[in-house]
């Protein structure tokens, strides 16, 4: 007598692993510490941490970040962004300053800076952007750039 099989199983396949490109690699390093005790000291925010980035580890690691300015809660619900959504909390006038500090502690070249849509300031929100610059001088505002 046959024992009845069950049509439902299935033969064990091998398991292929994921490209290394695909993979994720956990934030070490001394660069990586750097930037996120910098990031925590002062109390700012980074579209890497707020958004959820799976690259922040390489970024920071490098010793780079994009810091995001007007807090972290944005008053759009894009469908692309992880970032929360909700009730702002009032805008930071100190948050320029500490932003310019943090990135001249990092030392590198050149800072990004993005922001999170505060539409309920509406035209207010214009002037903190040009602010964190401020601290930096005015020297990469005079530079002449060749064609």
């Amino acid at each position: 007598m046959t024992t009845p099989t069950n049509p439902s199983t299935k033969p064990a396949t091998q398991r292929v692993p994921k490209p290394k490109w695909l993979r994720v690699k956990l934030p070490t390093g001394q660069a990586y510490k750097e930037v996120r005790d910098i990031v925590s000291e002062h109390k700012l925010h980074t579209i890497c941490e707020s958004g959820h980035c799976p690259n922040m580890g390489e970024c920071w690691g490098a010793g780079t970040a994009t810091f995001m300015i007007l807090g972290n809660i944005c008053t759009r619900s894009c469908g692309f962004c992880n970032v929360a959504t909700g009730k702002p909390l009032e805008a930071d006038p100190f948050e320029p300053g500490r932003v310019a500090q943090s990135v001249k502690l990092m030392k590198v070249k050149h800072a990004v800076l993005t922001s999170v849509d505060r539409d309920d300031l509406l035209t207010e929100a214009a002037k903190y952007g040009p602010k964190p610059c401020a601290p930096f001088g005015t020297r990469a505002r005079k530079r002449r750039w060749k064609r």
